[in-house]
């Protein structure tokens, strides 16, 4: 049984992790900005898995509170997973540096910021598992949503040197690219029905990669391909798309 940390807990992907390591047996710490509206998940975790499910007021963007709040935990988690995430709106943000501080500070500054309290507090110990939800979007830069690939593109890139450091501290790092997902941050889209996971599939692939120790996944696989695609596109061809 380890306990599991759950970093953006109020997210549709969160709130599916949750119930799938919960029902596996793992005690689960929710955090979020609100914790309120976690407490029915909280109780029905608790319940129907007999497992200890406890809140915790956390801000993703507030990273000069996170190493306290980290070291904060007690007990200390096992695994931790930074779920929290935010789309952004890119037209608003190619004029308002508000909007586009936002999408790199909840996407990089923060998730980087948190995570690093994790790496270190494993690293002493020698144990632990991070798990970072990063995005296709950041292997390719496109015009519709330049800022937030780029934001995820770092994290990607910070994800994959942590778990290069981390691998001679007996800790692992676990990067998943979800796609598509239908929650509440893509519901003003139009997703492609075949290309989209659903917040459970997620969880499920997440359960299935902590067990057989995976560096990096896709969700859904022929995701692997779609952005191998992509990412062959020569730049004189690919700067003149509409993507």
């Amino acid at each position: 049984m380890n306990t599991v940390l759950i970093l953006g807990a109020s997210s549709d992907m969160a709130v599916a992790i949750a119930k799938k390591l919960a029902g596996e047996g793992n005690n689960i710490q929710l955090a979020a900005r609100n914790v309120e509206r976690l407490k029915p998940l909280q109780s029905d975790l608790s319940i129907r898995h007999s497992i200890t499910c406890t809140l915790h007021e956390f801000d993703a963007e507030r990273s000069d509170q996170h190493a306290a709040f980290f070291m904060g935990l007690d007990p200390a988690p096992d695994v931790t997973i930074c779920v929290f995430g935010y789309l952004g709106n890119q037209t608003l943000a190619e004029n308002d540096w508000k909007e586009c501080e936002r999408t790199i500070q909840v996407n990089y500054t923060g998730a980087v910021s948190i995570l690093n309290a994790a790496a270190n507090h494993y690293a002493a110990k020698k144990a632990g598992l991070i798990i970072g939800i990063s995005s296709v979007a950041g292997e390719r830069g496109r015009q519709s949503n330049y800022f937030y690939g780029s934001a995820k593109a770092g994290f990607t890139a910070y994800l994959a040197g942590m778990r290069n450091r981390l691998f001679h501290h007996g800790v692992h790092v676990l990067t998943v690219k979800p796609g598509f997902v239908y929650t509440r941050m893509t519901e003003a889209l139009t997703l492609p029905k075949p290309l989209t996971a659903t917040p459970e599939q997620v969880a499920i692939a997440i359960d299935k990669a902590m067990k057989k120790k995976k560096n990096t996944i896709y969700v859904k696989w022929f995701w692997r391909w779609i952005m191998l695609i992509i990412k062959s596109i020569p730049e004189p061809i690919f700067k003149k798309l509409k993507m």
